[in-house]
């Protein structure tokens, strides 16, 4: 019951989420007019962000490339910096600095899950939040298990637990999920032209939880060309030092 429970909490959480999302993008439509009379003022306070975080940048010692030092980020409706831990003696004391667990299940995956899923890195997670999750036409999906979540997630991320995927396209639970990503079923037949583009991810190259979700949405018939998984995982993320967040 726990668990059950658990997935439905992250459920209800799912769905506000992208209630407020939806929202929030509806309120920058409905702005677009009078932000265009602005634009010479938005570009002269643009510059002196950009100089501002340009100086910024320039005392972050640990970036996360030569070019790139943090993005920021909404996490939750809050604002939320992701950037490398500044300290160069820092090591990973929590369960992610385990090495070694028993295979089955906890086996290496290999680099590609096939069927046109592309595989990313961090720089690719972080434009992928830069541009795509920003603009409304993307979700970076945790798709772990409650419990795993609580104790931190990539910031920008929304829980899908992959069990709520594998009841399938009858489940109602999935087909709620399914339309707020974008799809619109009529007649039976399922519609993913507008369905937003996924980035899963989970503990791990040695997790199964996000594999089982894509294997999931691809037998439900969501577009392998809108799904690219995240390997690494948590692991990899807090191995460089990335932020994380929790509930």
């Amino acid at each position: 019951m726990k668990k059950i429970n658990h997935t439905l909490s992250s459920l209800s959480q799912f769905l506000l989420i992208i209630m407020l999302l939806t929202t929030s993008y509806a309120v920058q439509a409905e702005k677009s007019e009078e932000t265009a009379t602005k634009v010479e003022k938005t570009k002269s306070v643009d510059s002196k962000d950009k100089a501002k975080n340009k100086a910024k940048s320039e005392d972050i010692k640990v970036k996360i490339s030569t070019d790139l030092a943090y993005i920021d980020v909404k996490h939750n409706g809050e604002d939320v910096r992701i950037e490398r831990i500044q300290d160069t003696s820092n090591r990973l004391s929590n369960g992610f600095a385990k090495t070694s667990r028993p295979c089955p299940p906890f086996c290496v995956r290999p680099i590609s899950l096939g069927n046109g899923v592309q595989t990313v890195g961090e720089r690719e997670l972080l434009d992928f939040l830069s541009t795509k999750v920003k603009a409304g036409q993307g979700i970076l999906v945790d798709a772990r298990m409650p419990e795993w979540v609580e104790k931190g997630t990539i910031p920008g991320a929304v829980n899908i637990p992959f069990t709520i995927l594998t009841g399938g396209i009858d489940s109602a639970h999935t087909k709620r999920i399914i339309k707020l990503l974008g799809a619109v079923e009529k007649d039976g037949n399922w519609n993913f032209d507008n369905a937003r583009e996924l980035i899963l991810f989970c503990n791990g190259l040695w997790c199964g939880q996000s594999p089982r979700a894509i294997k999931s949405l691809l037998k439900i018939g969501y577009p392998s060309e809108k799904l690219s998984w995240y390997r690494g995982g948590m692991q990899a993320w807090q191995l460089l030092g990335l932020s994380t967040v929790t509930p």
